[in-house]
């Protein structure tokens, strides 16, 4: 790399947490850049290499890398996975990070992040490494935009670099890509031609940002020339569509949520099923299968607790055929363990060196298949819907014929678990919220509907402000229904 690239860098590598690093002294003598060890509250300056020191975490926050001891209770350090995801939310589409050879699978969740932000990946390609799982592990997403031999890398982030820097001269310091309503619906057109799925009734900045990161990645010149680009083959027309279904996915994503329903929803659906004998869940939108597989633990969790022969039946649906595979497999980064306890590691997972397979006794609650939530026939009779962040990807009028779905698909007593931003309703005037998000100091807002025997609907929630119109709101939602029957508020 050139001296002035007007780049920083920072490096993580897996080091020995009980020996100083020589590594800032190696990398002195291989670059004209300043490079020193990384200390706390240090302000991220251009052409500077900064050096993770030894036992030390390290991520970025507004510009100033932060660095924290290491020291944990024995599980994985996932170093790289905190700096990524730190690198993601703290600089947004400016990111970009690159894998070099090594063991185990930290970076693979990172990364994700970084894609979900508008960063770019890249990878040295396993062959030309003298150590590849920690590539392969990446690679295996599908998420990284570039693998190549590591002389190859240098370039490709030095023409990535000049691209962003036209951009921001050209359109601004956010360098956004402007895209008409024609052209955004010649994409969709030809996306809807050579994948065969629709996404014309996308909310348009999802669509504008997620074309714009595939241009940066292309370095296209204009929209117009990106548009000739997806016509050209099918290539690219598939990697728009892999980019347009990242989702933000992890398991227990939002801890507070899970454990209301954990607490709340799963003993009653345990119960019920201890009758029929069957219960059923279908989880739309479940990508690589974190979701799924995190209800199917409560409930495995819950029926032994109970000493329940219930059968649980659980419908993970998704367009993406790659991410469905992924699934179906059930092998995750050792990253999980941030989100997953030792306890439910330890019963329900088989660690085979640096990642964790799903037991056989929770894939076999999961049936992944392809599905399209918009067009295809819903499942039925259903105990639980769970779909988080999912809607909010949609337009509105999608979002009301998607929530009349589920409300077909639910028999009564059923629930629907929402995420956070989801939306149940629309707002009247804009003015008073609404039943899915609300612009209030509250830190996490839980939304469980449960379909009563009668008309109306039950709502059961950690904190819900006082909604104007609220039964009005469900009455158009809902034609024929008189609104809320039931109304309970739970604290966690």
């Amino acid at each position: 790399m050139p001296a002035d690239s007007g780049m920083a860098f920072v490096l993580v590598q897996h080091l020995d947490p009980h020996h100083p690093s020589i590594l800032p002294e190696l990398l002195r003598k291989a670059t004209r850049m300043t490079v020193a060890q990384a200390t706390d509250e240090t302000p991220v300056q251009p052409d500077h290499v900064y050096v993770i020191p030894p036992n030390g975490s390290l991520t970025i926050e507004g510009g100033v890398l932060r660095v924290e001891s290491a020291d944990g209770d024995g599980g994985p350090r996932l170093t790289i996975d905190r700096l990524f995801d730190s690198l993601a939310q703290d600089q947004g589409h400016n990111a970009v990070c690159v894998l070099f050879s090594g063991s185990g699978s930290d970076g693979t969740i990172g990364l994700r992040a970084v894609k979900e932000h508008g960063g770019m990946v890249m990878a040295q390609s396993p062959e030309t490494a003298q150590h590849d799982p920690i590539l392969r592990s990446a690679i295996s997403t599908g998420l990284v935009d570039h693998v190549l031999p590591p002389e190859e890398l240098a370039g490709k982030l030095m023409e990535y670099a000049a691209y962003l820097r036209h951009l921001r001269s050209q359109r601004g310091p956010e360098a956004q890509v402007l895209a008409t309503s024609d052209e955004l619906t010649r994409i969709c057109t030809i996306l809807l031609h050579k994948t065969g799925h629709d996404f014309r009734r996308y909310k348009t900045p999802t669509l504008v940002r997620r074309i714009q990161r595939r241009m940066q990645v292309l370095q296209a010149p204009s929209v117009a020339g990106y548009i000739e680009r997806l016509r050209e083959g099918p290539s690219e027309a598939d990697q728009l569509f892999r980019d347009l279904l990242i989702g933000v996915t992890h398991f227990f994503r939002d801890p507070d949520a899970f454990a209301v329903l954990a607490s709340d929803v799963i003993p009653r659906l345990v119960d019920v099923a201890t009758l029929d004998g069957t219960l059923r869940v279908w989880t739309p939108g479940c990508s690589t299968g974190e979701e799924a597989y995190s209800v199917a633990i409560l409930l495995r969790e819950q029926v032994l607790k109970q000493d329940s022969r219930s059968r649980v039946q659980i419908f993970a649906g998704d367009i993406d055929d790659e991410a469905l595979e992924f699934a179906r497999n059930g092998r995750y980064a050792e990253g999980i363990a941030q989100h997953v306890t030792p306890e439910r590691l330890e019963r329900f997972f088989i660690r085979h060196d640096h990642v964790y397979q799903v037991a056989k006794e929770i894939r076999e609650m999961c049936l992944f298949s392809t599905h399209n939530l918009i067009k295809d026939p819903p499942f039925s009779r259903l105990d639980l819907v769970v779909c988080r962040n999912l809607l909010i990807y949609l337009e509105a009028d999608v979002q009301k014929y998607v929530n009349s779905l589920f409300h077909y698909a639910l028999h009564p007593g059923g629930y629907l678990f929402l995420g956070p931003s989801e939306n149940l309703v629309e707002p009247q005037g804009g003015s008073h919220g609404s039943v899915g998000a609300v612009e209030h100091d509250v830190e996490e807002l839980v939304l469980i509907v449960q379909v009563t025997p009668g008309p109306g609907l039950f709502i059961a929630r950690r904190e819900i402000p006082d909604f104007l119109g609220l039964s009005e709101e469900f009455a158009n939602l809902y034609p024929g229904h008189s609104g809320l029957n039931h109304r309970e508020i739970r604290l966690a």
